[in-house]
């Protein structure tokens, strides 16, 4: 029996709170309210500007039109019928992006959906071109050395963003054949000063992606060993085009914009050519599947953290992986990902500059474990689990009506992270949820940490890699939800909003509870490690998670 039907006492059915949460979480956008620190000092901005209220109003009015119910996509067919990519991951508002489109049909057009809540659609038909002329591109460039894929196409059209808002965009390829596929586009802020930004995440997007038989997991053969040491975005993504957002960061996207919260947007790559985004900014947010990191990226996401941004890891396996990043055909910036992994020991890099060659944070030569900024290891996959609150009165929690020791089918997976003792891990530190699982034969847990560090900064990190999944739980959405039901959804949800509206309003360690440290009391002295440390990073090198 599900867990919703079979709780008849105690937890969030007995409390009633389940269909006003998840009522919540399908009606209309809650106002956030202005924070202020324990001197009554506005967080966001002591003298508003005239600049910073006409971009609010500016988002309040873009919040409020209507949006497109078709965003979504109808067939893709087969992998040839049309697919395309961008020559930059993101753009500024009025800036211009070229876009390179291969296609079996004669003709194509080009919608731009923009990611919001929309009173429930979800998205909003921004722009659409006119007809364009298709036709089928030539075959991929193979470049030996590293085992790249470049698609190194001819451009079909120039784009210009102009009057787009700022936000998360899907250029959906709607073929005269009938097939559509999608390019995913960043339209970034400038900066973020009293905003919550959100940090997406195309390294890993293009970690992953198989176009072309390549990633850096594996060759065209499926092996490890033939894997590609460095990725290009000079080729479109595999399957509908934009995985990757679609499973882990558009249920956040949504969210966000429906609790009517100041927002800004990047990407993690932007973070490391343009650091100056973080400045002033409230909170950064990084989403479900964030594990390509440059050490340029963290170290900025760290100083930012000390200066006062509250940090929210809502994911797992994050920045696990050290990359760098390389220019692309005619010199273009940042177009190529570049992870040796267990190869390191080939990377150029690593005579000279140690501290750049491409492996595991964790891991020689310059071994520098996540934890540190994130207070939790990745430690393992695949898993799947219940999630189990340990401190159900901490303020995250608030309004969810959970007791210590209630749990939530499926809701820890598939990739998982824990508080590690005997690792550089930030106190005082909090575990608000520690759930037991099993990985591959051992026994371990999974856990959702909170600490503050001298600024103020809070920072929050679920330890599962299903939370941003679990916001849209139970609606079939993405077409699969891994059993998770509408009373997970609920708890997420809530939580969620608790964090996103505490961090918003300026340092959490601030206004809320500092937290009580209790990191010994759950591991106990010299407690192990599990698993490991290193445990999950073999079966991750074995298959595309």
């Amino acid at each position: 029996m599900d867990g919703e039907q079979g709780r008849t006492s105690g937890g969030l059915i007995r409390r009633g709170f389940l269909g006003a949460a998840a009522a919540a979480g399908a009606g209309a956008a809650g106002v956030a309210a202005t924070g202020c620190d324990s001197a009554g000092r506005d967080v966001h901005r002591a003298r508003p500007s005239r600049r910073a209220d006409a971009a609010r109003r500016a988002e309040e009015a873009e919040r409020a039109r209507t949006g497109s119910a078709d965003w979504r996509i109808r067939s893709t067919g087969p992998p040839d019928a049309i697919e395309g990519y961008t020559d930059r991951v993101s753009v500024l508002p009025d800036e211009e992006v070229g876009l390179y489109v291969s296609t079996t049909a004669p003709a194509f057009r080009v919608s731009a959906y923009r990611i919001g809540w929309y009173g429930g659609a979800q998205a909003r038909l921004v722009w659409r071109s006119g007809r364009v002329d298709g036709r089928k591109q030539g075959a991929p460039l193979f470049l030996d050395a590293t085992r790249t894929v470049r698609a190194d196409w001819d451009r079909s059209l120039r784009i210009r963003a102009r009057n787009w808002p700022e936000g998360a965009y899907l250029l959906r390829l709607d073929a005269s054949n009938g097939h559509q596929r999608y390019v995913p586009l960043i339209v970034r802020s400038r900066q973020a000063r009293g905003r919550t930004l959100l940090m997406h995440a195309p390294a890993t997007w293009q970690a992953y992606n198989t176009w072309g038989g390549y990633s850096l997991y594996q060759g065209r053969d499926g092996a490890y060993g033939s894997r590609s040491l460095a990725v290009s975005f000079d080729r479109p993504y595999a399957k509908s085009g934009a995985e990757k957002f679609l499973v882990y960061e558009r249920a956040l996207v949504v969210l966000a914009e429906r609790l009517g919260l100041p927002l800004a947007y990047t990407t993690g790559m932007d973070v490391h050519l343009r650091p100056a985004v973080l400045k002033g900014a409230s909170a950064a947010l990084s989403l479900g599947h964030d594990e390509y990191w440059t050490p340029q990226q963290r170290r900025y996401v760290t100083r930012a953290r000390d200066d006062g941004t509250n940090l929210a890891f809502l994911g797992a396996n994050t920045c696990f992986r050290r990359i760098r990043l390389e220019p692309g055909p005619g010199g273009a910036p940042a177009r190529t990902v570049v992870c040796y992994k267990t190869a390191y020991r080939d990377d150029p890099y690593l005579v000279n500059h140690r501290d750049l060659a491409t492996t595991d944070f964790r891991q020689s030569p310059a071994p520098d474990p996540e934890s540190s900024l994130t207070g939790v290891l990745y430690e393992g996959y695949p898993t799947d689990a219940p999630y189990v609150v340990l401190d159900s009165g901490h303020w995250l929690f608030a309004g969810t009506g959970v007791d210590d020791g209630d749990s939530f089918d499926h809701l820890v997976g598939v990739e998982y992270d824990r508080v590690t003792p005997g690792v550089p891990t930030p106190a005082p530190l909090r575990i608000i949820a520690h759930s037991p699982l099993v990985c591959r034969g051992r026994h371990s847990h999974s856990d959702t940490a909170y600490y503050t560090v001298a600024s103020g900064a809070g920072v929050f990190a679920s330890g599962t890699m299903r939370w941003v999944e679990a916001l849209m739980a139970g609606t079939h959405e993405n077409g699969r939800d891994h059993g998770m039901d509408a009373r997970t959804r609920a708890l997420v949800t809530r939580t969620t909003e608790n964090l996103l509206r505490a961090f918003a309003a300026g340092p959490a360690g601030r206004d809320k509870p500092r937290p009580a440290d209790n990191v010994r009391a759950v591991y106990g002295t010299g407690a192990r490690a599990g698993p490991g440390p290193g445990s999950g990073a073999g079966a991750a090198e074995r298959a595309a998670r």
